[in-house]
């Protein structure tokens, strides 16, 4: 029996969850440009609207996070350009846009421009951390490359008054808008680096559209704040303005204000912490000085007058020296009588004795060592008489002085013991007991 293959059956909640994933999975963050129409702004504080052109609609949602970083006033009927989240919204089943940001249709190639700039200076290096300065902690003069005439240097004169007065301030008058102020303000960032004057330098203004603020987003501008060996601080605009100028700077500041406050100590700080300083100070001599009395007080119960110690040590001595008279003179005897002892033992150990005593015992023993070596030789002498009658029996010369003789042959020198060692003709020597002579062989006869 076959059974039916099972069905996935979709509820409408899976179905535009589904799609809602996918929608938000298959889409990247989108740019899109459109005119504003169905404005809505309730009470929540979040927008809701939808972007047309001449063919199509789209509803769109900005939330409150979103929006109050606006600088404009978005208007029905406004050309504007979106980047977004493609999306749905579940409980109608309605495809939209979540809006991340929103500016004038006419900002949107000043962006495109901004964002090739920042992208070129990046890869340049010019953003680097590791070539970031250190701001110094307390700067004895700070340099402002500002507008003479602008909100900026009323911040940052007033804010640096309340907070250490006593800074001393160079004021770089630029023009922060218009065609030539990037070159004015690269060059015036170049002035400050050659002259030395300042510790620290803030580069600021006030806030302003991005056409506004473009001058601080030329690559002169950048180039010059890179090469700068003074650090400096830029405050440009309000805490959601970035420029170019921003991300090369060793330090950027939300507000102009805020770089004032960043660049100064605060006096009021400082006082304070000079107060509790003061104060542990003088807490601390006072503990010193207080341990150093006790110590004082203790050290004079402890002194003794020093004319006690000159009556003992005095007293002392005449003991010690009393001693030492007495050990002289149990060393001296002790001496004495060492002396005595070897001087007795050094005469009966006189050498003249020595040598008469000695001179009779060689004496002795000479003529004892005479009779031994005359008995020695009497006895060698019978010996050897003895062995050379021994000898003269056995020796080949007494044989010889009886008439007798020996004979060896000349080429090899052997004695001829057998008639068989010569041949006729062979060269003989015929040794006599005085004297020998040569002979040749002339025959030879075997005996049987």
């Amino acid at each position: 029996m076959n059974s039916k293959p099972l069905r996935d059956i979709y509820n409408v909640t899976r179905l535009n969850r589904e799609v809602r994933t996918i929608l938000e999975t298959g889409f990247p963050l989108i740019w899109l440009e459109g005119e504003l129409s169905n404005l809505a702004c309730p009470a929540s504080g979040h927008w809701y609207f939808s972007l047309k052109d001449d063919h199509a609609q789209v509803r769109c949602a900005m939330f409150r996070t979103r929006n109050r970083l606006l600088r404009f006033v978005p208007r029905n009927g406004m050309q504007v350009i979106a980047r977004a989240k493609v999306g749905l919204y579940e409980p109608r089943g309605e495809f939209q846009l979540v809006i991340e940001h929103l500016e004038e249709a006419g900002e949107g190639a000043l962006r495109q421009q901004f964002e090739q700039l920042k992208n070129k200076l990046n890869a340049q290096g010019l953003f680097a951390a590791e070539t970031k300065k250190n701001l110094p902690v307390v700067p004895k003069r700070i340099g402002v490359i500002t507008s003479p005439s602008g909100a900026a240097i009323h911040d940052v004169l007033t804010t640096l008054k309340r907070r250490f007065a006593s800074l001393e301030v160079i004021i770089y008058p630029v023009s922060v808008q218009g065609k030539t102020a990037a070159a004015d303000i690269a060059k015036t960032i170049q002035l400050a680096e050659k002259r030395k004057e300042c510790d620290v330098l803030l580069l600021t203004r006030g806030g302003g559209s991005l056409e506004d603020l473009w001058s601080f987003n030329e690559e002169v501008v950048a180039q010059a704040i890179f090469n700068c060996t003074i650090p400096l601080i830029s405050a440009i605009g309000h805490d959601i303005d970035f420029t170019i100028a921003d991300f090369v700077a060793d330090v950027r500041a939300a507000t102009p204000t805020a770089a004032a406050e960043l660049v100064s100590p605060d006096t009021k700080h400082w006082s304070q912490q000079f107060s509790a300083l003061q104060k542990r100070l003088v807490q601390l001599i006072k503990n010193t000085l207080n341990q150093k009395q006790a110590r004082i007080e203790l050290l004079a119960k402890n002194i003794i007058h020093p004319q006690h110690y000159i009556e003992e040590t005095s007293q002392r001595v005449d003991e010690l020296l009393s001693r030492l008279q007495s050990k002289i003179k149990t060393q001296i005897t002790a001496e004495t009588l060492q002396l005595n002892s070897l001087s007795t033992r050094c005469h009966a150990q006189n050498p003249t004795f020595k040598i008469q005593m000695h001179e009779r015992t060689v004496s002795q023993f000479f003529q004892k060592l005479k009779a031994v070596q005359t008995h020695q030789l009497d006895i060698l002498k019978q010996r050897f008489i003895r062995q050379t009658s021994i000898l003269e029996a056995v020796s080949p010369l007494a044989t010889l002085n009886r008439g007798y003789a020996y004979v060896n042959h000349v080429s090899s020198n052997v004695i001829i013991k057998d008639i068989k060692q010569v041949e006729t003709g062979d060269e003989v020597v015929i040794t006599l007991a005085k004297g020998s002579f040569s002979s040749t062989v002339t025959k030879k006869w075997i005996k049987d």
